[in-house]
C-alpha cells in the first residue's frame, strides 16, 4: 500500500471536515463571487474576475487533492502502537546530538504534518530515519541541509 495515507482518527475527521466545508460553503461563496465579477463587463481586462476564477482554480484543486487523499486511506489502528517501536501515532522524544537539545515528535502520515506543532511526517527525512527504531538507538538523518544524528530517549502512545 506504498500509495495509501494514514490517517488517525482525527485526522480523518478533519480532512472530511474541510470536503465538506470546501464543497458546501466555499464554492458557493467563490460562485457568488463570479457571479458578481461578470456584471462588471469585459472579462477580459476584468481583475475581480480573474481573482475569483484563480480562488476558484485553487479550491477545486484542494477538492480533488483532499478526495483522492480520501480514497487512499489507512486509519491507523492504535491497538497495534508499541512503547518500544517508532512507528505512526508514537510520540518521540529524541536527543540531537549536533545541537544538545532533546524534541518531542508526534510521527503521523504525510497528510497530518505540522511542523509547528512538532507533528512530524513518516515520510520526512527525520521521520523516515525514525520509523522502526527502537529505544535507545542512535540513528543518522539524512536532510537537505545535510546529515545529522538523533538518539531515540523516550516512545510512547499519546494519551
Amino acid at each position: 500500500m506504498s500509495n495509501s495515507v494514514i490517517l488517525t482518527k482525527e485526522g480523518l475527521k478533519k480532512l472530511e471536515e474541510e470536503l465538506y466545508y470546501l464543497k458546501s460553503v466555499k464554492r458557493n461563496e467563490v460562485s457568488e463571487k463570479i457571479r458578481i465579477a461578470k456584471e462588471f463587463g469585459d472579462l477580459s481586462e476584468n481583475s475581480e474576475y480573474n481573482a475569483a476564477r484563480e480562488e476558484q482554480s485553487i479550491m477545486e484543486g484542494r477538492i480533488n487533492y483532499i478526495e483522492e487523499q480520501l480514497k487512499n486511506v489507512k486509519i491507523l489502528d492504535e491497538s497495534e502502537l508499541s512503547n518500544d517501536t517508532v512507528s505512526v501515532g508514537t510520540l518521540v522524544t529524541v536527543y540531537d546530538n549536533s545541537y544538545g537539545e532533546e524534541e518531542e515528535y508526534l510521527i503521523v502520515g504525510r497528510t497530518e504534518s505540522n511542523p509547528a506543532e512538532n507533528k512530524i511526517s513518516d515520510q520526512s527525512p527525520i521521520g523516515k530515519a525514525l520509523i522502526g527504531q527502537k529505544l535507545g538507538s542512535v540513528v543518522t538523518v539524512e536532510a537537505p541541509g545535510g546529515s545529522y544524528t538523533v538518539e531515540i530517549r523516550k516512545i510512547r502512545i499519546p494519551d
